[in-house]
């Protein structure tokens, strides 16, 4: 199964006072996991981003299974989850790289709405059709986007 990956080094900064991951950064990774998707897969709908189009997190989760902490090598993957045709929902895997190997350290999922701002409210939009294309070889079941 396909998945995008970012890879995320661990700062000092990123710890808190017993050295280990404070739990908010899990979530600004899935953040930026996304928005580097986007760069590299659908640069186009960025360029939409200036013409009213937004990608909202609806909802947003993660499960912690094991601490990580300063340098540690986090490798962020994500797949494509369910698709509406106005949301979708992304799942998210925090694997700690190892001499021996990799750990699985968390879990996590975004809920994201496509919106479009009209006449000052932001309505429902169709997702477009470069973003589903783009993440069509992400999809953990396979079925269409």
């Amino acid at each position: 199964m396909r998945c995008y990956e970012y890879v995320h080094v661990v700062g000092f900064d990123e710890t808190n006072l017993l050295g280990n991951v404070y739990y908010a950064h899990l979530v600004r990774w899935q953040g930026r996991c996304r928005e580097m998707f986007l760069r590299d897969h659908a640069p186009d709908v960025v360029a939409e981003f200036s013409r009213g189009l937004s990608l909202a997190t609806t909802r947003c989760s993660y499960e912690f299974l094991q601490e990580s902490g300063p340098f540690d090598e986090i490798a962020v993957r994500m797949w494509l989850g369910v698709v509406s045709a106005t949301a979708l929902s992304i799942q998210f895997e925090y694997w700690r790289r190892t001499g021996g190997g990799e750990e699985l350290v968390a879990r996590g999922e975004q809920r994201v709405a496509c919106l479009r701002r009209e006449a000052g409210r932001t309505v429902p939009a169709p997702i477009p059709r470069s973003l589903r294309d783009a993440l069509q070889p992400y999809s953990r079941t396979g079925e269409p986007v």
